[in-house]
């Protein structure tokens, strides 16, 4: 057993022993799940993948007369202003006016980060404390107030396998699926993903100090479409969606390496967000969860040419075989493809290992756990007051 308390310190002292996700499987093969117990503090974790439901508040500051913002656009894209008279949230997904699918909310985010200038335009309707009724300028990072990611759900504990049994090509959030099964595309990073390595939310919860987009953030609360009671496995591995995160961190402190925004083709805009979780190693059964490789890890694959909320799926395939390039689907040889970059998942997770050992990034206990009895309900289709459909 250790506590949080004792791994942080040999993080200060330098003496602190650090593995990723990676290394870690790979230890536990050879030396067992009790030598990981003994030997290993932290295991780092990392993912770079779309994660639509992503975004920043901003405050842009005060003008001279001050405007009270009902609406406001970020080069042509509409920002949400419901809040206070200069804050808006920039919501990833939302689409240019102008140019459409090919710029949007995500791009807004990548192009401050990356210290180029945005064009604010806003309208009001006037006040007596709020005279200014219209207002067009240029905005940086640098020059606003405030601005930080707050991601109402990243960082998904496994996701669907995405197949088209049908005779068209499908345009989707998983990308172009070809017709008769022709791929099958995938989103996560399997035994590098933050939340298969903490399968029961035992060390990851909210206040837990997290990589975000190149610098330390947050787990401010579960994530929306928060599914712990999702199948699993017998060693407790979800077979499907399952938890999720609501993430905040400083954007002034990220970098594009690690944000980008992202065009699907007809189908809309994305943003890639680079998480990486740690874990620390309190005891036997968190050592197990961590040496828990990709062969061992299952997602569905789910048929997306069904237009229903149920849609078939056709078996379970392990991230060693998604990660081999090809699985077979209803008796054909599909080819793979992931959305989530592998190689910057890794970088992400050696990075963390770097911080932790150089002793600028302490670990932080969860000051609530996630819940574990959260289902999922989804939006059925109720006549208003009463009536017929």
């Amino acid at each position: 057993m250790k506590s949080y308390d004792e791994i942080n310190e040999k993080i200060r002292s330098g003496k602190a022993v650090v593995l990723t996700a990676e290394e870690v499987v790979a230890l536990g093969k050879e030396k067992g799940v009790s030598h990981v117990a003994k030997n290993v503090d932290v295991v780092t974790t990392g993912t770079f993948g779309p994660m639509c439901s992503s975004g920043a508040f901003l405050n842009f500051g005060h003008s001279d007369p001050p405007i009270k913002m009902s609406k406001v656009w970020l080069n042509d894209v509409p920002v949400f202003a419901g809040l206070a008279a200069v804050d808006a949230y920039v919501g990833a997904t939302e689409l240019s006016e102008k140019v459409g699918f090919d710029y949007g909310g995500g791009h807004i985010i990548e192009d401050l980060i990356s210290g180029k200038p945005v064009t604010l335009r806003a309208v009001s309707y006037g006040t007596d404390c709020y005279p200014r009724r219209e207002i067009e300028t240029e905005i940086t990072l640098e020059s606003i107030n405030e601005a930080f990611l707050f991601n109402p759900r990243n960082a998904y504990q496994n996701y669907n396998i995405a197949v088209n049994s049908s005779d068209a090509t499908l345009n989707t959030y998983m990308g172009i699926l070809l017709p008769d099964f022709g791929n099958a595309t995938y989103s996560t990073a399997g035994e590098l993903s933050p939340l298969l390595n903490d399968p029961q939310y035992r060390t990851i919860g909210v206040g837990t100090r997290i990589f975000l987009g190149g610098t330390d953030g947050y787990v401010a609360w579960e994530g929306t479409q928060h599914n712990p009671m999702q199948a699993r496995g017998e060693n407790g591995e979800p077979l499907a969606p399952a938890g999720t995160l609501s993430l905040i961190g400083d954007m002034k402190k990220m970098s594009t390496r690690f944000i980008r925004g992202a065009y699907y083709y007809k189908y809309g805009i994305s943003m890639f967000v680079g998480v990486g979780i740690p874990i620390p190693i309190l005891d036997e059964e968190m050592a197990r969860c961590v040496c828990i490789g990709n062969e061992d890890i299952y997602a569905t694959a789910i048929d997306y040419s069904v237009k229903t909320r149920a849609k078939p799926n056709f078996g379970r395939f392990s991230y060693k075989e998604l990660r081999g390039g090809k699985i077979t689907v209803n008796g054909r040889e599909v080819p793979t493809a992931p959305l989530s970059s592998l190689k910057r998942a890794r970088e992400i997770a050696g990075l963390l290992k770097d911080w932790i050992t150089g002793g600028r990034f302490l670990l932080t206990a969860p000051v609530r756990p996630l819940p574990m009895d959260h289902g999922f309900k989804p939006l059925n289709i109720v006549p208003p007051k009463g009536e017929a459909v």
